[in-house]
C-alpha cells in the first residue's frame, strides 16, 4: 500500500503528498495515556489502545509515540534525609559507641579473603571474623 502520490505541479518538479489518515484522535489520546502513565513504555500503551478499540499496527504506534516525542520516564532518585543532622553525642563511658568495618586483602597465593572487624569508641579491636573466598 502506498502512502504517497506524486503531484505535477511542472515537468521539473514532482514531490510526495501523505496520503495517510490524520491521527489526531489517536495521538491525542496516546499523549493522555503516557500522561497518566508515566512508566509504561509504547508497548503498554498499544495494550491499552487496542482495549480501547483503537487497534493498530505496533510500527504504527512507535512511529507516532516517537513523533510526539514521548519516552518512559525514569524513576525518582534515591530519597535523602531532609533537614539537618544532629552532630553524634561524644562518649562520656565505655561500650557506649561501637563501629564496624569491612576489610579485604589477598594472600601470597592469590586467595582473597574479608575480614568484618567491631570496635568501641577508645579503637580497641573486640572482633576480628575472617572469611575466605
Amino acid at each position: 500500500m502506498t502512502h504517497y502520490v506524486t503531484s505535477h505541479t511542472s515537468q521539473s518538479l514532482h514531490h510526495l503528498v501523505s496520503r495517510r489518515p490524520d491521527d489526531a484522535a489517536l495521538r491525542g489520546r496516546l499523549r493522555e495515556l503516557a500522561g497518566e502513565r508515566r512508566r509504561f513504555g509504547y508497548r503498554r500503551l498499544h495494550i491499552l489502545l487496542g482495549q480501547e478499540g483503537m487497534a493498530m499496527n505496533h510500527k504504527k504506534l512507535f512511529r507516532l509515540y516517537r513523533e510526539e516525542g514521548l519516552s518512559v520516564r525514569k524513576r525518582g532518585g534515591r530519597k535523602r534525609a531532609m533537614g539537618t543532622r544532629s552532630p553524634m553525642m561524644l562518649p562520656d563511658g565505655p561500650n557506649q559507641r561501637w563501629s564496624l568495618d569491612f576489610v579485604s586483602d589477598a594472600l601470597n597465593n592469590g586467595r582473597r579473603f574479608r575480614s568484618k572487624r567491631a570496635f568501641r569508641a577508645d579503637y580497641a579491636l573486640i572482633v576480628d571474623s575472617p572469611s575466605l573466598t
